[in-house]
């Protein structure tokens, strides 16, 4: 019996653009991974099904994001989904803003922590390092021109090492694309992420 994605068709907005989306349709390799995707979190992130339009939008994508936000780097997942919600939080990115800080909520197991971060995390319970990461994320986002070496200093001066920093440059300047992305197309977030944690 062939599996289907948990998609209803025709009632589900996605986004404003006019081009139509039909994740049942897609090749094998797609959809596997989203099978696979529904599986592991209870759901297919809005964002993965409309890059289902193209599969080298969809590759590129996946590749990208699994390696940076996926994989065991030299951040921790939970930083690097702060970065995610601080940058998504700046650039007032309705998709972004619920989707990861309902991913952040999950990590911390701390719903009130996350949306502390998603609104103001100059007042949530931080520590020092954590808060000097997301000064430089926000530095990156509003006045990417104005960093210089005292931004890098004041990471190492916390601890982190060079390649910590060029992964904390990597996951602010993703985001500011996908924020781009999701905002200039209109992207709607899941209703799972509003309603479940």
């Amino acid at each position: 019996m062939k599996k289907k994605i948990n998609i209803k068709k025709n009632t589900e907005k996605l986004w404003s653009l006019k081009i139509p989306i039909n994740i049942n349709g897609v090749n094998k390799d797609i959809k596997e991974y989203l099978i696979i995707c529904e599986e592991k979190l209870g759901l297919v992130p809005n964002i993965l099904k409309t890059n289902t339009i193209d599969k080298r939008k969809f590759d590129a994508f996946n590749i990208f994001y699994n390696r940076l936000m996926q994989e065991e780097n030299f951040l921790k997942k939970v930083e690097k989904e702060m970065i995610a919600v601080v940058v998504s939080s700046l650039n007032r990115c309705l998709y972004c803003c619920v989707s990861h800080s309902y991913n952040l909520g999950k990590l911390m197991n701390d719903k009130i922590l996350s949306k502390k971060i998603l609104i103001n995390y100059k007042i949530a319970e931080l520590s020092k390092k954590h808060k000097e990461m997301l000064n430089f994320a926000e530095k990156l986002t509003l006045t990417s021109h104005l960093i210089d070496e005292s931004d890098r200093n004041k990471l190492r001066k916390v601890n982190f090492t060079e390649h910590h920093i060029l992964e904390i440059i990597e996951v602010c300047a993703f985001f500011n694309m996908t924020n781009r992305i999701a905002s200039g197309t209109n992207m709607q977030p899941n209703k799972e992420y509003y309603f479940t944690q």
